[in-house]
């Protein structure tokens, strides 16, 4: 067997690998798909593969639901809650990455210390202080909230590419008469945008797919897409085909987002990683 034969082979055995991975990884999402496009009598027929396909379960969690209140109020959300992260955070892990004082990172571990906390452990102290400032049912309790853990993950994330851009750009524009802001603004922040990039993508995806907070926190006005599917459990049954195809509508823009912007959050996870 010649050398290019067995080069061949190979990629083919490779090729399958990785297609029987990829299809593990996804099987539960496409038998969500599959589901939801179901019509309801065959819904408990698992071992029924062929059948009319229906779009009654996505009319009904439009209809009936209201389904796409919940997609405004999860972008809404996770947009606001992202930029804001962004421009508090940038700034914070600039502060820890240029400058030294004392303690400087025990207070790093310390802001590092909120991305760890579980989200059961303050809900009920923050349903509390929420319900005492009349914000419960509000987009703003959850955009406070997910500034929980999306502030202390930019640091986390921003202090590294930070470190990874020399001192001398930073002398090389002092020296050209800019001050300390115009140097972060017009040197420091064009060369991090990689990182910012792959930081707002993590923390979009992550303020979308919230839950515990979005649960407890609202009811009816503010309620997010991740939150609806409890609205097809009852005493009666659970409406499997209206929970597959919110599933599926929920998924779906982080999907198309996480395709669209593969190739900046690999830059941006990699930025820095190979030096000099």
């Amino acid at each position: 067997m010649s050398k290019r034969q067995k080069q061949a082979i190979g990629g083919v055995a490779r090729g399958l690998v990785f297609t029987v991975v990829c299809l593990f990884f996804i099987a539960p999402y496409l038998w969500m798909v599959l589901i939801s496009l179901k019509p309801r009598v065959d819904i408990f027929e698992p071992g029924k593969w062929i059948f009319v396909p229906t779009l009654q379960n996505y009319s009904n969690i439009i209809k009936n639901a209201h389904i796409l209140d919940y997609f405004v109020n999860s972008m809404a959300v996770s947009v606001v809650s992202t930029a804001v992260s962004l421009a508090i955070g940038s700034l914070a892990a600039y502060g820890f990455a240029r400058y030294r004082w004392k303690r400087r990172e025990d207070m790093a571990f310390m802001v590092l210390s909120q991305r760890m906390l579980p989200a059961m452990a303050v809900v009920i102290p923050y349903f509390l202080m929420a319900m005492a400032a009349g914000l419960l049912d509000t987009r703003v309790i959850l955009i406070i909230c997910y500034l929980l853990f999306n502030i202390p993950f930019t640091i986390l994330m921003m202090r590294g590419f930070f470190e990874d851009i020399p001192m001398e750009i930073e002398d090389a524009g002092k020296i050209d008469g800019c001050s300390g802001f115009q140097v972060f603004k017009e040197l420091i922040l064009p060369l991090s945008l990689p990182g910012l990039t792959a930081t707002a993508i993590f923390c979009l995806i992550n303020s979308w797919n919230e839950f515990v907070f979005a649960n407890f926190l609202t009811s009816i006005r503010a309620k997010t897409v991740p939150t609806s599917v409890m609205l097809f459990l009852s005493v009666s049954g659970t409406k499997w085909g209206e929970m597959a195809a919110t599933g599926v509508l929920s998924s779906l823009p982080a999907i198309v987002f996480g395709i669209a912007v593969q190739k900046y959050m690999i830059r941006g996870l990699t930025f820095g990683a190979v030096k000099g």
